[in-house]
């Protein structure tokens, strides 16, 4: 009986391998050359297509990669997307497009960045916005803390 305590010993640490192990998939999931996924697509880690998605694809702070084989019909936001396939539909980033040389997008696009690698097919309208144009967009949110203090100086008026 003392053996199985000591089997057991050795299989406590076995199972914290595995544990371990399982942390590094939750950086990318991979959709295979063989898969077909009709629907949304959403989550939060970043994703690896090799295989075929019609639908949308919403992986808001994270990288999405339309490998050599895959293919894609979908409306895709992601903070980065990396197209080495074909994709038809509309791609919104907050931070980066790179279509490389193999890759064939026909969509609308918006970005803050672009890289659009020669032999690269691109067709449909591309709207860059820089950096700044994304701070005007918190410059409401002071102006609105202007205001904020400005009632109180009423209060404190009225009273």
């Amino acid at each position: 009986m003392p053996q199985l305590p000591d089997n057991q010993k050795p299989q406590t640490p076995t199972s914290f391998a595995p544990l371990s192990a399982a942390g590094s998939p939750t950086e990318q999931a991979t959709i295979g050359r063989s898969l077909v996924i009709k629907g949304e697509v959403s989550g939060a880690e970043s994703l690896y297509i090799d295989g075929r998605i019609e639908g949308s694809i919403n992986v808001l702070e994270h990288r999405v990669t339309v490998g050599r084989n895959g293919t894609v019909t979908a409306n895709i936001t992601a903070r980065e997307v990396v197209i080495m396939g074909k994709v038809k539909g509309n791609i919104q980033c907050t931070d980066r497009l790179d279509i490389r040389s193999e890759g064939a997008l026909t969509g609308d696009v918006t970005t803050q960045r672009i890289s659009v690698e020669d032999g690269a097919v691109l067709k449909g309208s591309v709207q860059v916005r820089s950096a700044e144009k994304g701070q005007p967009q918190s410059a409401p949110r002071p102006a609105e803390a202007q205001k904020a203090p400005e009632p109180p100086k009423a209060a404190t008026v009225g009273v």
